[in-house]
């Protein structure tokens, strides 16, 4: 853990916030149930939150210099030529509509539309490890038309709209412009059904296998016809599906049939120098649902291949369970562009702890030829370890007291001040 927090250290020019931030991440990790700046606070024995809202708020550091820190050490950690870059967003429900982002939208979360901030992440995996190394806040244009909204918000003047797909490439760039190293993409229908997102991944020479839509239209025969995905699985033989494993799941492998229509998929651009094909899945359970993908790659690659990366895409789910269900993603109370950018990047640091924590316990253990019968350290039980062996919890009573008095204290400030405004605006009717 301390390599981790070590490694952006730098990006502090003061001691009072480096402080702040190896605490503030400590307490991401902790069993708390409740992972905002109060909780954090009381949990590192502060007597007040001012340290770690001031953190977020008002210190003088770069969340950006520090995401690049964080991304530089899990490349050297879980650094691959083969490793996949997986984009992917969550939407965390809010209330009001002065947080960064803030509208009624879709959100995945949910599964319907809510009043949701989004978020787009970018996860590493490799055959080493995965956790997430990116990410960026969603304005949706409602938000972009504003700009006194984004100014009381501290949302800079120069952004602008961008749309989900455009913030997975920015990152993607971002990445490979850093010297990740990566031979593959790999994301669901939202940005598969981009041809300019398709594009640029192609114009980076890197190999995508992106989930479709049923009604995705497949261009055929170098382009001279287009029909849909669906279409196109119905009409094809028995003989045309094979059953391979996507790699192994909590259960055991996880076996599907697939079907590869090879160098069939032509976009725009004839002249990439690649080879474009579909990839179709089918569920071996009695449903036979179907999923379908876009593929390419800049030389000639197998279907083992293909079906390797279509699996790990789901690495970037288990980053967001882990990362909310572990480190609080989804706790932080923040409303202003800077703050969201601060916490979600020091709860990637702690995300990114625990993943290298697990993968340097695993080399260890390749080490050592016993078998012990165990499986392997899961993110879930590095952190339970930590909170064992390493964080202790402050039983102080006084401490403990001043806070529940701290709490109720401001609790009251707030009622007053929610009932004052609600009388004074029954008075002006």
């Amino acid at each position: 853990m301390a390599g981790v927090l070590g490694c952006f250290a730098g990006r502090f020019g003061r001691v009072e916030p480096r402080r702040a931030a190896a605490t503030f991440v400590t307490g991401l990790l902790s069993d708390l149930e409740v992972k905002t700046c109060w909780q954090l606070a009381e949990e590192a024995g502060h007597a007040r939150p001012d340290a770690m809202q001031r953190l977020l708020y008002r210190a003088v550091w770069d969340a950006d210099g520090v995401r690049d820190d964080l991304r530089a050490l899990v490349v050297g950690r879980f650094g691959d030529p083969d490793a996949v870059l997986v984009p992917d967003e969550t939407g965390d429900l809010k209330k009001g509509t002065h947080t960064v982002g803030v509208q009624r939208q879709y959100t995945g979360t949910a599964g319907r539309i809510e009043n949701s901030q989004v978020g787009v992440f970018l996860a590493y995996a490799s055959r080493h490890g995965h956790t997430l190394i990116d990410r960026r806040v969603y304005l949706p244009v409602s938000w972009t038309d504003d700009r006194d909204r984004c100014a009381a918000a501290g949302v800079p003047d120069e952004v602008e709209f961008a749309t989900r797909c455009e913030l997975a490439a920015d990152m993607i760039t971002a990445a490979l412009d850093a010297g990740v190293p990566a031979g593959w993409a790999a994301a669901d229908e939202a940005y598969g059904n981009s041809a300019a997102f398709r594009a640029g991944l192609r114009g980076h020479r890197l190999g995508y296998v992106l989930a479709v839509s049923r009604s995705h239209m497949v261009p055929l025969d170098g382009g001279k016809i287009h029909v849909r995905a669906d279409r196109v699985a119905a009409d094809l033989p028995a003989t045309a599906w094979q059953r391979r494993s996507a790699g192994a799941g909590s259960k055991g492998p996880r076996f599907y049939d697939w079907a590869w229509l090879d160098d069939v998929c032509t976009d725009a651009d004839p002249d990439d120098n690649g080879r474009h094909s579909l990839l179709i899945r089918r569920n071996t359970t009695t449903t036979g649902e179907l999923a379908f993908y876009r593929c390419w790659t800049p030389r000639p690659a197998t279907l083992a291949q293909l079906v390797r990366v279509a699996g790990i895409r789901w690495t970037v789910e288990e980053s967001f369970q882990a990362a909310k269900g572990q480190v609080g993603l989804d706790q932080h109370q923040v409303r202003r562009w800077d703050s969201w950018h601060r916490f979600t990047t020091l709860a990637l640091a702690a995300l990114a702890a625990l993943a290298v924590l697990a993968i340097c316990v695993a080399d260890a253990s390749d080490d050592d030829p016993a078998d012990t019968g165990l499986i392997t350290l899961t993110v879930n039980e590095v952190r339970r370890l930590i909170n064992a062996c390493i964080i202790r919890p402050i039983s102080d009573l006084t401490h403990r007291l001043h806070w529940s008095g701290w709490r109720r204290q401001h609790q009251a400030r707030a009622r007053r001040a929610h009932y004052t405004r609600r009388l004074n605006l029954e008075l002006q009717r």
